[in-house]
């Protein structure tokens, strides 16, 4: 039988001597307790080296992911195949076995006795390679275990981002620092020379002055050329230390400012150096996120998230709001309006924005940051290709903003003019909005001009009514005169029923005996003539004597009481 075994240098193949041992698993380890015992077991038949440690990776990933590589199978082919063995070959992955006898044709066995035999050599290695040596073996053990380790951690030396949070983290304290020193360095120094505070502003330059000057009497004796390049700034100061206004102070006092003047020179030098150190960081690690917001704003960007693999995972929206948490959080208990920018506010991009346009600016370069940093994170290769033509749209979008801001601004302004109504284009157009106030005037006036419409008509009505009235009262007094039987009762109200004819028009009748039609008409017209009323008339059907009987006694009714009133007005 044939043992298949992987080592860190290469393939073994290994020929059994004694095939006994493997029906006894327990006792397998017995065989491989000694070198000498293992020596006797197996003997070494085949051995093929890597090539380098690369190729050491490929061959333990293909293990790894039980399939048989390129190697792995010309070793076989080599050593089996082509020499045309029959013996069985023990592998230690079932999986790996399958391959193997699918594609080269080979017996393989894989069982609880091969796992032991595999243990046992695995533990005699060294004894039983003795062309690697010890030390070899061992070093290339330990390079082919990073290596594989890194491949499994997609895990690259250039891509340390701890680097970059903690360098950060330090320049923000170091900001701090000489901030702190150097206000100590201009109000301790005051003291003895206040004036030059005014004329000096930069942190730097002061304590550097300091430390050269010493106390103010030492002013004129200095030479400032490489500190001061403006000569009437270091002509103005001499001048100030001759007429200066300060309390003396003595040797002891300067000593212990220059010490602290000292301090502040060399933390900002070495602030310089860390701000070198950080930018060639970036470089390397976030080269597009670099092109597009900076070293700084991107340094801070990938301490505030932990690491690039955690900011690579934020949308772009999270990007844009990144260090304004808190303001977020108040803004949605509040129910405001949410922050529109966070850390990326300090980039270049937004600064050059019109105060309007940050937000829109923001929000794009948020979005392009977040296709940046994902390529800086998870990209094999490095290219910047794709942060150079982002900011390139960035910076185009921009220029829209800005110019199309321009282009209103400068507008010349005349005035609007009213387009003619067209009725076609609005029905066309967008439909009519309701107004409720403008309808609720317009259906108040129209209210107002409809009563007032029925005021006039009413007042007309009585009018007419009046008038009508005398006239039939004075046509009842003349027929009176003439026949007291009141003969003539029928006629006066048929008059009457002829002079309200013009006012309503009347309606359609059926009647079936004459003489009823005519005293009904009469008697109705009368009835009208005492109560008018702007109600219309219903349609009436008289059939028959009834109804002209009725017609009869309504008009005998009316000039009963029309004589009645004509006796009351004449008493």
């Amino acid at each position: 039988m044939l043992v298949l075994f992987e080592t860190p240098a290469g393939y073994a193949l290994f020929k059994m001597t004694n095939e006994s041992i493997l029906k006894d698993a327990d006792g397998i380890y017995d065989e491989f307790s000694t070198p000498e015992k293992a020596a006797e077991s197996v003997k070494l038949k085949a051995f093929m080296t890597f090539a380098d440690t690369a190729d050491a990776v490929a061959a333990s990933t293909e293990m790894i992911d039980s399939k048989m590589g390129k190697s792995l199978k010309k070793f076989l082919t080599k050593n089996i195949v082509k020499k045309e063995l029959k013996d069985k070959l023990a592998v230690s992955d079932s999986k790996l076995a399958n391959a193997i006898k699918d594609k080269l044709s080979i017996k393989c066995v894989n069982d609880s006795g091969v796992m032991e035999l595999m243990r046992g050599i695995r533990g005699q290695l060294d004894g039983l390679l003795t062309s690697v040596g010890d030390d070899n073996l061992k070093a290339m053990r330990l390079g082919l275990s990073h290596s594989l380790s890194r491949y499994k951690l997609k895990f690259s030396a250039d891509k340390v981002d701890t680097m970059i949070v903690q360098a950060i983290g330090l320049l923000d304290e170091l900001d701090k620092e000489i901030n702190t020193y150097a206000m100590r360095v201009k109000e301790w120094f005051g003291w003895h020379f206040p004036e030059m505070a005014k004329i000096i502003n930069d942190n730097m330059m002061y304590a550097k002055v300091v430390v050269r000057m010493g106390v103010r009497t030492e002013c004129k004796n200095c030479d400032f050329s490489d500190i001061m390049e403006d000569e009437d700034m270091v002509k103005d100061l001499k001048e100030a230390a001759e007429v200066s206004m300060g309390t003396e102070i003595t040797m002891i006092d300067i000593i212990s400012i220059k010490s602290l003047a000292d301090q502040v020179v060399a933390l900002s030098e070495y602030r310089l150096q860390l701000s070198e150190y950080l930018r060639s960081r970036m470089q390397a690690i976030a080269p597009n996120l670099t092109i597009m917001v900076g070293e700084l704003v991107g340094a801070r960007l990938i301490a505030h998230a932990g690491s690039l693999i955690n900011l690579a995972k934020q949308p772009a929206s999270t990007v844009q709001i990144l260090g304004a948490e808190k303001a977020l959080f108040r803004a949605l208990k509040t129910k405001h309006d949410t922050p529109k920018y966070g850390l990326i506010y300090h980039a270049s991009l937004i600064g050059q924005a019109a105060p309007k346009n940050k937000g829109k600016i923001s929000r794009v370069l948020a979005a392009k940051c977040a296709l940046a940093i994902r390529v800086d994170a998870l990209a094999d290769e490095t290219d910047t290709s794709i942060g150079i033509e982002s900011r390139s749209k960035v910076e185009m979008r921009l220029r829209q903003l800005e110019g199309g801001a321009r282009l209103l601004e400068a507008a010349p302004k005349t005035p609007t003019q009213v387009k003619k109504y067209d009725s076609k284009a609005a029905v066309a157009g967008t439909p009519k909005t309701f107004s409720t106030g403008e309808d609720m005037v317009e259906v108040k006036e129209e209210g107002s001009e409809k009563k007032k419409k029925k005021k006039d008509k009413s007042a007309k009505k009585a009018k007419k009514a009046a008038a009508s009235a005398g006239a039939v009262n004075g046509d009842s007094a003349v027929a009176a005169s003439e026949d007291t039987n009141g003969s003539a009762a029928p006629a006066t109200v048929k008059e009457e029923g002829d002079l309200e004819t013009p006012k309503k028009k009347k309606k359609k009748r059926k009647s079936v005996g004459g003489d009823a039609d005519e005293v009904g008409d009469s008697g109705e017209a009368s009835a009208a003539a005492a109560t008018p009323s702007s109600k219309k008339k219903k349609k009436r059907k008289s059939v028959g004597g009834d109804v002209g009987a009725e017609g009869d006694g309504d008009g005998g009714e009316g000039s009963e009481k029309k004589r009645k009133k004509k006796k009351k007005e004449e008493a």
